[in-house]
């Protein structure tokens, strides 16, 4: 039908522009964060990349349902806006027939939300806590980002350097470690660092040309010196295979094998997401109602707002899974039930307004009809005085 597919193109061109525009802000954001994040040395600047696209891609499947949302709304908010919905309704047709063309949009939609949902979000979650862990287990030297004080993994040294030239190892220029120790403080300054192998699997920090000063100032037992090569040795955190695993990173087969509160609140979590691609499609079609002659920016603030219900709605169902308050088998469909309902609610109402013997046309039709009656009462009334007053 030439209607349909031409609801259809329009409806994917304003879901293109809509995910352009929230792709690019979540991009935007996403790069200010883990930039600010490497800079302050919480993460490698070589995984910076990588970083961005696994939180990206965490945030697709919000991304693909406000898309589809507000793509419908926006086509639905034009036809009304044009008076096509007039000439639709005067033609005898319902807003009902807006469904089948919707819904045809929405299966694709649904196919990418679930599998962003149950598979590629996990997977986008994995990777990054490896990196992160990577990075997070990597030796104290090279965690030290140049111009600013880090702590060691131990948190009982302090680095500071203030240059680093990369190569086979990291060497940095002007080097200062505070380390606090059984009680003792000592601080040593150089102008050189480097990370070397004992060749027996241990590493050692060796600064060369530089001063110790332990003890404390004034004291009897304060003492400095020179030395033209130090050696301290430095902890190296070995990864632990299958560590610091977050359910959100668990594949949704483990989720299955595996049923606990947790478990079963990550997977109504997963869950959701192309639920509500279905509903709010369905609840754009009557929400897109708006007056020819007002904006139309106010239905887009309430559906943003619906939006945003509903979801913080969804995770506080998750987090009642979650703390075993309430069970999954009776926690995961009345929420969407009762958007549903809602849906069909706004459906009714609006297929009321519109039909043509609403209560409220059927009552100006009756004052028109006794306008009308009542006039050509008069009008024979006043061709007679007309006619007298035209003789005398």
């Amino acid at each position: 039908m030439i209607f349909q597919r031409a609801l259809q193109r329009e409806m994917v061109n304003a879901a293109g522009a809509t995910f352009t525009v929230l792709f690019s802000v979540t991009v935007t954001w996403t790069l200010i964060t883990i930039l600010g994040r490497a800079a302050g040395g919480q993460v490698a600047s070589s995984d910076v990349v990588a970083l961005i696209a696994f939180t990206v891609l965490n945030y697709l499947p919000t991304l693909i349902i406000l898309t589809s949302f507000i793509s419908v709304l926006v086509a639905v908010t034009r036809s009304y806006r044009d008076s096509e919905m007039v000439v639709w309704f005067a033609s005898g047709q319902s807003l009902l027939r807006w469904i089948a063309p919707v819904m045809t949009l929405a299966i694709p939609l649904v196919i990418i939300a679930g599998g962003l949902s149950f598979v590629a979000t996990p997977w986008a979650q994995q990777k990054r806590t490896e990196f992160t862990e990577r990075f997070n287990k990597r030796e104290d030297l090279k965690r030290v980002a140049p111009g600013q004080f880090r702590e060691s993994s131990s948190s009982n040294r302090v680095f500071f350097v203030e240059g680093s030239t990369g190569g086979g190892n990291t060497v940095v220029q002007n080097v200062f470690v505070n380390t606090e120790e059984n009680g003792a403080n000592s601080i040593v300054v150089a102008r050189q660092g480097v990370i070397e192998a004992d060749g027996k699997g241990g590493q050692f920090m060796v600064l060369k040309n530089g001063r110790r000063y332990q003890g404390t100032p004034g004291m009897p037992d304060f003492q400095s010196m020179e030395f033209e090569r130090y050696s301290m040795r430095v902890q190296t955190k070995m990864p632990v295979a299958g560590a610091d695993v977050t359910v959100d990173s668990i594949s949704t087969p483990a989720l299955l094998a595996a049923p606990n509160h947790v478990t079963l609140a990550e997977l109504y979590y997963r869950m959701s997401p192309p639920i509500m691609v279905v509903i709010l499609m369905l609840l754009a079609v009557p929400l897109g109602f708006v007056n020819p002659r007002a904006g139309s920016s106010a239905n887009l603030i309430l559906a943003l707002l619906i939006f945003f219900t509903y979801s913080n709605l969804t995770k506080v169902v998750e987090a009642s899974i979650k703390q075993g308050k309430t069970s999954f088998g009776m926690m995961w469909w009345p929420l969407h039930l009762l958007a549903l309902l809602a849906a069909l609610l706004l459906f009714a109402w609006r297929l009321n307004v519109n039909h043509r013997y609403h209560p409220l046309m059927l009552i100006s039709g009756f004052k028109h009809r006794r306008f009308l009656r009542k006039a050509a009462e008069q009008a024979p009334q006043q061709k007679a005085q007309k006619a007298e007053a035209e003789i005398e």
